[in-house]
């Protein structure tokens, strides 16, 4: 169902969640690409053009991304483009999300700036929202999958060609900051580019020095990271005890531990977490495997990892996310559906314009079954199928 100019939709549903709070037997009214109220079934005007789910079905704000490797058999390495980045944004709206920072791991200053002029191409469409650079700026002690050759040690002057970013809409990096000097997250921050640490060994006291300095965020928490201890905090200790900090973390039942999980949202609230998926180009296609920067990866036991075993990313989308935040880390479905919207949505610094359902904000809806599967989803108030699950 696409809207028709000045036709007024209501989509209706047993259960409505805003991002806010739960709405029984109601219905979003939808104005050209807007929200316009949640309000109940019964009230809804006459003259709407209706969509009723079924019982036990839900409406929630779509889904925001924050790290999207690829998808639809797509890896924004192989080609930083508009059309690819589209092309992932597409494969991923089928699992309820509607919005999304594509990402560009470690690679060549070419792919980078590539990657940037795309994203300042294509941001607004399809639900790209800017672009995540993650890398080059890095610990090689904590490379994971990206490769050593391309991960480089910041400089002062490297802040003069990454300051494109800050025209790619809203857009974010990932970095050690160890590894750069001091100054360099202010930098960044005060052209409006988030910052993120990951693949870090920073120390409780560096990860204070760059919080001060302006960075928000932690990529995929618990991994490329040493672990928390008693006398050495770091990076996941200052994360889970700084409110000033949003963590992405990746709940695919094989990146964390999902006691770790449970526990990361005990500490931070969903507020302070965000869901992330670290998704690569098998998600929403056939292909079993696919090269990685010269590194075959493949799907084993719903793991992706390369011949030695080492994790590449995650054979995972935010609706499954979703559902394993409550069904293995036994969140309440309220606090990982704001993980999934609301909370990277103020982390973007969009959280009037997308992440919930409040008046005026853009019309970016999932519907979920009782079984929290994707049955439609909106970008702007344009409907369309979700996969058959």
């Amino acid at each position: 169902m696409v809207q028709k100019d000045n036709v007024l939709q209501a989509v209706l549903a047993e259960r409505i969640f805003d991002g806010f709070g739960w709405h029984d037997n109601a219905a979003v009214l939808i104005d050209r690409g807007r929200v316009q109220d949640i309000r109940a079934a019964d009230n809804v005007p006459p003259d709407c053009a209706r969509q009723q789910f079924p019982a036990g079905s839900i409406l929630a704000p779509g889904f925001i991304d924050l790290q999207v490797n690829g998808g639809g058999g797509v890896l924004l390495n192989d080609a930083p483009t508009p059309e690819a980045m589209r092309e992932i944004a597409r494969a991923h709206r089928r699992f309820g999300t509607t919005a999304l920072l594509p990402t560009l791991i470690t690679d060549t200053r070419e792919k980078t700036v590539a990657a940037i002029a795309a994203a300042k191409k294509v941001v607004g469409d399809d639900g790209v929202l800017g672009l995540h650079l993650e890398g080059p700026f890095l610990n090689p002690a904590r490379a994971g999958v990206h490769r050593k050759p391309f991960i480089a040690k910041a400089e002062m002057r490297d802040i003069d060609w990454l300051l494109a970013l800050a025209d790619a809409g809203h857009s974010m990096m990932t970095l050690a900051p160890e590894c750069v000097p001091r100054g360099f997250v202010h930098a960044l921050v005060s052209r409006g580019i988030r910052v993120c640490a990951g693949h870090s060994e920073a120390s409780a006291e560096v990860m204070q020095r760059a919080i001060a300095e302006g960075l928000t965020g932690v990529t995929h928490l618990f991994n490329a990271m040493p672990p928390f201890a008693g006398r050495a905090p770091g990076i996941v200790g200052t994360a889970l005890s700084d409110p000033r900090v949003i963590a992405g973390i990746i709940v695919d039942g094989l990146h964390v531990d999902p006691v770790s999980v449970r526990a990361a949202f005990a500490a931070k609230g969903e507020k302070g977490i965000a869901l992330v998926t670290d998704a690569m180009p098998t998600v929403g296609a056939n292909a079993v495997s696919f090269d990685l920067l010269g590194t075959n990866v493949s799907v084993r036991d719903g793991r992706l990892v390369t011949a030695e075993g080492t994790l590449a990313g995650a054979h995972l989308d935010m609706a499954k996310a979703v559902r394993n935040a409550v069904q293995l880390a036994h969140i309440p479905l309220e606090r990982a559906l704001v993980s999934a919207s609301r909370t990277p949505a103020r982390f973007l610094g969009m959280d009037h314009e997308c992440g919930a359902l409040i008046p005026g904000a853009r019309a970016d809806l999932v519907a979920l079954s009782r079984e929290l599967a994707v049955l439609a989803t909106w970008v702007a108030g344009e409907c369309e199928d979700g996969p058959r699950q």
